[in-house]
């Protein structure tokens, strides 16, 4: 197991560290402590806290952390985009060689796996969906069940739609908007990949992995601190803008449920019932996706490190 405190690294042979664990793992505390240390900048690698919408439910770090180290790709993008992994490569493109030049040791924390995997191992190759295509397939698919949409996937593209869970109407979308722009089924293009930014060779990466009982709980406590720190007012304000629901932006974890409870559909205890579950069934999800996906990063046991506010 690494030093956490990385005073055993060599920074001459680090091109990067990489950050990465399930929610309410302590990433953004270990991250801040190591820019700290080692004169770092911080990159996110978190797909909701990419959202300026999405402050109190996506555990963005607050105005006092940011201001101690450099903070890059956090709350830069507006909730009505629809920000994907091929986007963010486009931002680190432009983050990463201006930090470089600063002479910080770039730090990559976050929750979102297939950043990280795009990071070190390329991205596939998928045509850009033309914005007229793409407004087209989410307008046949508004208020459609994503079991449906399914079918509708099975029906022309049979192969990515037995990848697919018929419960991941993001995914589904996805996938009927690439063959509705090519003609091809989106697993067609997904051996293609890019030439990684990072070689991971020259990486401290980690993935933080504390004991899963201690995680639930702080899980629990977490999205009950959320309520206390204005979530259900960030949610609000997301009605107030009539956002698309299929956006990534109102699936986030808690969003959902919250809004139930703003309907009058279920009360407020039982919304945080279901916000709790889903983010724990999530950060099991992270665990499979590192075991599987990211075989370089090296597995850390943080049951003895503190962890920070919400993340």
């Amino acid at each position: 197991m690494p030093d956490l405190t990385g005073n055993e690294w060599s920074l001459d042979r680090i091109e990067a560290v990489l950050i990465a664990g399930p929610t309410a793992s302590g990433k953004s505390a270990l991250a801040l402590d190591l820019a700290l240390r080692h004169n770092g900048a911080l990159i996110n690698t978190d797909s909701m806290q990419v959202y300026r919408d999405l402050h109190v439910l996506s555990a963005r770090p607050t105005q006092d952390e940011e201001s101690q180290v450099p903070h890059f790709l956090f709350g830069h993008v507006d909730g009505a985009v629809n920000y994907s992994v091929g986007h963010w490569l486009e931002d680190v493109a432009r983050v990463l060689p201006a930090i470089r030049q600063t002479g910080r040791l770039p730090i990559f924390v976050g929750g979102t796996g297939l950043y990280f995997k795009a990071l070190t191992q390329g991205l596939s190759d998928i045509p850009r969906v033309p914005q007229a295509v793409r407004l087209k397939i989410r307008a046949e698919a508004e208020g459609v069940a994503p079991a449906l949409l399914h079918e509708r996937l099975m029906a022309c593209d049979p192969v990515m739609a037995a990848r697919l869970r018929p419960s991941d109407p993001q995914r589904l979308l996805r996938a009927l908007e690439v063959f509705a722009a090519t003609g091809q089924s989106l697993a067609s293009f997904q051996h293609r990949k890019s030439a990684p930014f990072l070689d991971i060779g020259r990486c401290e990466a980690l993935f933080l992995a504390p004991d899963r009982g201690l995680l639930r709980k702080r899980i629990a406590m977490r999205f009950e601190l959320m309520l206390k720190l204005g979530a259900l007012e960030e949610v609000e304000r997301l009605v107030a803008r009539s956002l698309d629901p299929a956006l990534p932006v109102m699936r986030a974890h808690g969003v959902p449920h919250l809004l139930r409870y703003l309907r009058g559909d279920i009360d407020l205890a039982t919304a945080a019932t279901f916000g709790i579950m889903d983010t724990q069934h999530y950060a099991k999800r992270q665990f499979t996706f590192a075991r599987h996906q990211l075989p370089a990063f090296r597995m850390c046991s943080v049951e003895n490190m503190p962890l920070s506010r919400v993340q």
